[in-house]
């Protein structure tokens, strides 16, 4: 990812809360035949000081098949963006000299990824993942209010996987190379937009 100094995030507790706010992540390892990627919610599990991403995929899925020996894998979560428009610039009507840019947060998570085919470890993780999802809503679903052999049925039918994070890096292009001026004006472009995610994106603004 390039990385211009002004747009680094490097905080892990900054980033910690983007990948669980935003589970699902794209999951890219090398395939057989080129880059594989994969679309899945990651729960974000600290052990001793190691951060570890963990998630579940179809039995029938190729990927946990290429994970013998644990190959290094990309982890990507994607927080809010939005299109910048020009004719949010001050410049535009002062010298015109201004383009239009895109701003984002992401963050990148490379390590070791495992397949675990354990259907002990599977349940736990399951449970964990249903428990951080459920919490807002007024009556929870559990794991265990499926009949028990409908979840060994279900068990059989995924296999773990489980990246070991060695490397945590942050992108949040938020206009910082722009002066306050242009800052605020982006700002209430963004709080006044349409968007759902602009709005957000306008929250996260630097002043």
């Amino acid at each position: 990812m390039y990385q211009p100094s002004h747009f680094v995030e490097a905080d892990p507790a900054v980033l910690l809360s983007l990948m669980r706010a935003r589970p699902l992540a794209v999951v890219a390892v090398n395939g057989e035949d080129g880059p594989l990627a994969n679309h899945l919610p990651l729960l974000a599990v600290e052990e001793e000081g190691v951060l570890k991403l963990r998630g579940h995929v179809a039995r029938a899925n190729p990927l946990w098949r290429l994970l013998e020996d644990a190959p290094q894998a990309l982890a990507v979560f994607q927080g809010d963006d939005a299109y910048i428009s020009p004719s949010w610039y001050p410049g535009k009507a002062e010298h015109g000299k201004v383009v239009p840019t895109w701003n984002y947060m992401v963050a990148h998570a490379r390590g070791r990824l495992r397949a675990v085919d354990d259907p002990v470890w599977l349940r736990g993780l399951l449970d964990q993942l249903t428990r951080a999802r459920e919490a807002g809503f007024p009556q929870p679903w559990q794991v265990a209010d499926a009949p028990a052999d409908y979840l060994d049925k279900m068990l059989r039918a995924i296999v773990g996987i489980e990246l070991t994070v060695s490397r945590l890096d942050g992108k949040y292009k938020l206009s910082q190379n722009q002066d306050e001026a242009t800052r605020l004006s982006v700002r209430a472009g963004l709080a006044g937009s349409g968007d759902e995610r602009a709005r957000a994106l306008a929250g996260e603004m630097p002043s």
